[in-house]
């Protein structure tokens, strides 16, 4: 096997079942919490998905410190490594006081837009807001902690914790539910995932590439500023694509009740193969600091090793959710409009699932080698994209909207394709030269 194939496998499979993990904590509050009634099932949904937003801040200073410190240990540069470290910090110090003072100040406005009214629903999402949001200290803290482990090449502590905390939760969910309500789900959560923290920070302090004493290679206020520019359009592409799917729902909409609940079945299936996609992003990323921080400049045959890996996941996936559509949805429970709504909709998506494995997994070398500016240019351009021929082509139902996801897609990795290949003929031209000189 490839080396470089090899080691994003190596890194990849841990990140995808702590992304799996961190899915389950949802389903698992949902399950317990459906049992007091579509009011609390309301609220708790709401919550959750905000939290889903709000991750996209954390990302500024969670996967910029990652690549920061791989870069760094790839560069066997104990001084940019503790650098790298202390800007995170500084950074998520920075940021989480003000996220969770002003979401914890606007809680009932934000739960009361988000719910469209002021049912039974919405007092139980103030509570649940009136712990969450605090424990967004928590959850940003526990972000960070993985992005530097991540860093230093170690995606299986992080894998480990997001399994602690989630193990945690499906014990302490039924217990604290029954006395506490809804607000319980968020006491556990929270709880939960402070004692994943403190774990995590142990692993820190454990950790020998950490532990390795330097003088840091610039100021705090220096080392803020670079995590700043490099997580910032990793984190402003999530947040692109987030709102992208908010709209999307909207649009969907428009074609009735039915194809909403097939839609929002089906996309939660999807995130089974998507998570995956989204692991071989990780490890292109981190791959690609470490060889760019020793002085090695090889994106191609990481690019090209990533797109096989992820192009292999998207295609599988694309054929069983074809050929098992109909007993997923019937595993759901979806009546029969639904069903055959929703496994037209899985049918019809295989394009877009291969397309999008190509293009997310190519995203991690750009990150990984500093492109993440001009990745986050193309996922505007696709959402751009996107958005109106989904409006356009609506008219043909969820095939119609399965069309225009592949569409614009097709756009992304078009483009995407050409700006690798003008890297490609950039690093053969640094190769030249070295060859001359």
């Amino acid at each position: 096997m490839n080396s470089h194939r090899k080691q994003l496998i190596s890194l990849a499979h841990p990140v995808y079942l702590s992304l799996l993990a961190s899915v389950a904590a949802g389903i698992i509050n949902t399950v317990w919490v459906s049992r007091l009634g579509g009011p609390a099932v309301a609220a708790v949904a709401v919550a959750t998905n905000t939290e889903n937003v709000l991750l996209g801040v954390a990302l500024v200073f969670a996967s910029g410190t990652t690549v920061l410190v791989a870069h760094a240990r790839g560069a066997r540069d104990p001084g940019a490594l503790r650098s790298a470290v202390r800007g995170g910090w500084a950074l998520c110090a920075l940021v989480t006081p003000v996220v969770v003072t002003a979401g914890f100040l606007v809680r009932e406005p934000l739960a009361r837009l988000l719910l469209g009214g002021t049912g039974p629903e919405l007092p139980l999402a103030v509570g649940y807001f009136t712990i969450s949001l605090p424990g967004i200290a928590v959850f940003y803290a526990q972000q960070l902690v993985d992005g530097i482990l991540k860093g230093t090449g170690d995606t299986r502590t992080p894998m480990r914790l997001a399994l602690l905390a989630n193990g945690l939760i499906l014990v302490c969910d039924p217990f604290l539910i029954h006395l506490y309500g809804v607000r319980g789900a968020a006491v556990s959560t929270v709880l939960c995932r402070m004692v994943a923290l403190a774990v995590g920070l142990r692993a820190l302090r454990r950790n020998a590439l950490l532990r390795t004493k330097a003088r840091p290679a610039e100021s705090v206020p220096a080392a803020l500023r670079r995590t700043l520019t490099t997580g910032l359009p990793m984190s402003a592409d999530f947040t692109v694509r987030q709102t992208g799917t908010l709209v999307l729902v909207a649009i969907v909409a428009r074609l009735g009740v039915t194809a909403v609940a097939a839609y929002a079945i089906a996309y939660k299936v999807l995130y089974v193969a998507t998570m995956a996609f989204y692991s071989v992003r990780q490890a292109a990323a981190i791959h690609t600091s470490q060889l760019r921080g020793a002085g090695r400049d090889e994106r191609r045959e990481v690019g090209r090793e990533a797109l096989l890996v992820s192009g292999t996941v998207g295609a599988t996936a694309a054929v069983l959710l074809g050929v098992t559509a109909p007993w997923i949805m019937a595993a759901f429970g979806a009546g029969p409009q639904v069903a055959h709504e929703g496994t037209l909709f899985l049918r019809c998506i295989g394009p877009y699932l291969l397309l999008m494995a190509c293009f997310i997994a190519l995203g991690g070398v750009f990150e990984g080698s500093g492109g993440a500016p001009a990745l986050l240019r193309v996922t505007l351009l696709g959402t751009a994209v996107q958005l109106p021929l989904a409006y356009a082509l609506s008219g043909l139902g969820l095939p119609g909207v399965c069309l225009a996801l592949a569409l614009a897609m097709g756009v992304q990795c078009a483009v995407v394709a050409v700006l690798f290949g003008r890297a490609r003929s950039q690093e053969d031209a640094e190769v030249a030269f070295e060859r001359v000189a």
